[in-house]
């Protein structure tokens, strides 16, 4: 018998739903970005984007543990000199919820070419609702408290 080699035609994307209310942002950036990457298939290879796509809703009411909420700092800078501009995680998510995800999981996933294009399909979203319900005939809603379903 041979050895399965996965081809770029072979692969089956599905739609996943997570809701993020109430989840500790670390963990469930985890998932996603195993989600993302595919490694939650049999037909996983690093060099191939065997990903699935993403919702995450209620990217507003994620939350984090101890005191990350005031102490947790996201940098960038503008590219000239004393363009360092610092947000914590509190103003972060008060303006841009979705960026609080989106930060997250762009860590988790590899810094390559590769990694870009796992990204695009990630599609976070602040409240309940979302434009994707024509992908949706055959999505995964992810149970509370676990990973894919």
């Amino acid at each position: 018998m041979k050895t399965y080699a996965t081809k770029a035609g072979d692969i089956e994307r599905q739609w996943h739903v997570v809701d993020a209310a109430g989840k500790t942002l670390g963990r469930l950036a985890s998932q996603i970005a195993s989600l993302l990457m595919g490694k939650h298939k049999p037909t996983y290879v690093p060099y191939l984007d065997t990903g699935d796509y993403v919702i995450v809703l209620n990217a507003a009411k994620v939350r984090v543990t101890g005191k990350k909420a005031r102490q947790k700092v996201y940098y960038r800078h503008s590219g000239y000199p004393g363009g360092l501009r610092a947000t914590t995680f509190e103003d972060m998510l008060a303006s841009h919820p979705t960026r609080v995800i989106e930060h997250a999981v762009r860590g988790m996933l590899p810094h390559n070419r590769l990694g870009r294009a796992m990204f695009k399909k990630l599609k976070v979203y602040a409240g309940d609702s979302h434009p994707h319900q024509a992908q949706l005939a055959g999505a995964k809603m992810t149970a509370k408290g676990s990973g894919s379903s």
